[in-house]
């Protein structure tokens, strides 16, 4: 049987100095709320990140897409540097491995 007392949402999401940066984590697994969002964005659904993440349940992933959607201007511009710093580390390398050939 479900409790039926009040539950504070906030206690799903935490960030600790330490795990994945101190960025914003589910609570008690440190999967980040950037992974959620990029997830969310690929169009993954809550019950797919249940079946794909098992450790994770519905009331953690439904915390963590509304964490990141009242933070989504903040959370997507991170998203967009680390794919902007990924892009450009996957362009040295390459520089790298065609002046190693040459």
């Amino acid at each position: 049987m479900a409790s039926t007392a009040p539950f504070d949402i906030g206690t799903l999401i935490e960030a600790t100095p330490g795990v994945y940066g101190g960025r914003p984590c589910v609570a008690g697994t440190r999967f980040p709320i950037l992974q959620v969002a990029a997830n969310f964005n690929a169009g993954m659904t809550p019950a797919e990140f249940v079946e794909y993440y098992d450790f994770l349940d519905l009331a953690h992933v439904h915390a963590g897409i509304a964490y990141y959607l009242a933070n989504k201007a903040a959370i997507d511009a991170e998203l967009a540097r680390n794919l902007e710093e990924g892009l450009q580390a996957m362009a040295a390398s390459r520089r790298g491995r065609s002046k190693a050939s040459a």
